[in-house]
C-alpha cells in the first residue's frame, strides 16, 4: 500500500495540473487569410470571392483574399505551404498548382500532396475556347483549317506555364496537329486584356471568367473542353463533338491549408464548405458563372489529388513538355 500511495498522489496532481493548463483557444479567433495564387479576376479569384463571405458568415471572422500570381501558381502556393498550420491561411487551390505542375517543373518549392492538408474540392469547370473578333474563324474546324494554313501565326495566352489553359492547348495542338503559338502571363486576368487587344487570337480560358466577355460580345466562344456541353451554355458544342473526338480538359478548385493544421479545424471548414455549397443561392451563382459545385470530405479530395498528378503527368508526358 505504502508503494502505491506516491503514485496515487503523482497522478492527483497530473490531474490537477491538467485542469489548471488553460484550455485551446477557440477557432478562429481572429481574421483569416485566404491565399490565391493568381491575379484577382481568374477562375481560382473568382470562387474564393464568391466562397469567402458565406464561410466568413459561418465562422465569424473576416477573411481576406491574397493574390499572390506568378509561376504557374507556385509563388502563392508555396507561401501558403510554408504559413503557419493554426488554421489562419488557407489556400484556394487548382489544378495546377496542386496537381500539373508537379509534371511541369524539375523542382517544386513545395511537395502538391505532402505539403497540405486537402480540406474539399468545390468546384469543376470546362474551359472554353474563345477568339478575337478579328480571327476569322466560327468554329473549331474553321480555327484547325486556320492554324493548318498559317503555321505559327496564331498565339493563345495561359494564366502561367503548366496551368489547364496551357495543357488544354498543348492537347489541341496534339490532337489538331497544328502549332499554335503558346504565351504564358502571370494569371488569367492579364491574358484576358492581351487578348481582348488583340496581341494574342485566342484562350482556352475558364469559363467563369470568360462569360462576361462572351455575354458581351467582345469575345467569339467557339466550343468547350468537356466531354459533355456546360449547363451553362447548353448550345455551345464542345471541342470533342467539333471534330477532335476524345478531347477533353476541365479545371478543378479546391480548399487546402498547410500541413499539419489541426485536424479538427480542417474537419471544420470542409463541414462548412460543403453546406455552403449544399445552398440553393451558392449553387445557382456557381452555375451562372460556368462552375459546377462539387464537395468533398478530406480524404477524398486528397485521394483526388492524388488520381489528378497522375492523370496530368501523363499528359505532359505525351504532349512532349520538358519540364523547367
Amino acid at each position: 500500500m505504502a508503494s502505491i500511495r506516491p503514485l496515487a498522489r503523482l497522478g492527483l496532481a497530473l490531474l490537477l495540473g491538467a485542469a489548471l493548463l488553460p484550455a485551446r483557444a477557440a477557432w478562429p479567433e481572429r481574421p483569416i487569410r485566404l491565399i490565391v495564387a493568381f491575379p484577382p479576376g481568374g477562375g481560382t479569384d473568382i470562387v474564393a470571392r464568391l466562397l469567402a463571405p458565406a464561410l466568413s458568415q459561418r465562422l465569424g471572422q473576416p477573411i481576406t483574399i491574397d493574390n499572390r500570381g506568378g509561376a504557374g501558381g507556385n509563388i502563392g502556393t508555396d507561401a501558403a505551404a510554408h504559413a503557419a498550420p493554426d488554421g489562419y491561411t488557407l489556400l484556394m487551390g487548382n489544378i495546377a498548382p496542386n496537381a500539373i505542375n508537379a509534371s511541369t517543373f524539375k523542382h517544386l518549392p513545395y511537395d502538391p500532396e505532402k505539403d497540405f492538408a486537402p480540406i474539399s474540392l468545390v468546384a469543376v469547370t470546362p474551359n472554353i475556347l474563345v477568339v478575337n473578333p478579328s480571327v476569322p474563324a466560327q468554329s473549331v474546324a474553321d480555327l484547325i483549317a486556320l492554324a493548318k494554313s498559317q503555321p505559327h501565326s496564331l498565339n493563345y495566352p495561359s494564366a502561367g506555364r503548366g496551368t489547364s489553359s496551357h495543357l488544354a492547348g498543348e492537347l489541341f495542338n496534339t490532337m489538331a496537329r497544328v502549332d499554335m503559338v503558346h504565351v504564358p502571363y502571370k494569371g488569367g486576368g492579364p491574358a484576358f486584356t492581351d487578348l481582348l487587344g488583340g496581341q494574342v487570337q485566342l484562350f482556352f480560358a475558364t469559363m467563369p471568367a470568360a462569360m462576361p466577355f462572351v455575354k458581351s460580345g467582345r469575345l467569339r466562344p467557339l466550343a468547350v473542353t468537356s466531354s459533355q456541353r456546360s449547363a451553362t451554355l447548353p448550345d455551345l458544342p464542345t471541342i470533342a463533338e467539333s471534330g477532335l473526338p476524345g478531347y477533353s480538359a476541365v479545371t478543378w478548385y479546391g480548399l487546402l491549408a498547410p500541413r499539419g493544421t489541426p485536424a479538427d479545424i480542417v474537419q471544420k471548414v470542409s463541414r462548412e464548405i460543403n453546406e455552403i455549397l449544399k445552398l440553393p443561392a451558392t449553387r445557382e451563382q456557381l452555375i451562372a458563372q460556368g462552375f459546377e459545385p462539387a464537395g468533398s470530405s478530406p480524404s477524398d479530395f486528397a485521394g483526388f489529388i492524388s488520381a489528378e498528378i497522375v492523370k496530368w503527368g501523363r499528359v505532359v508526358k505525351a504532349a512532349g513538355i520538358a519540364p523547367e
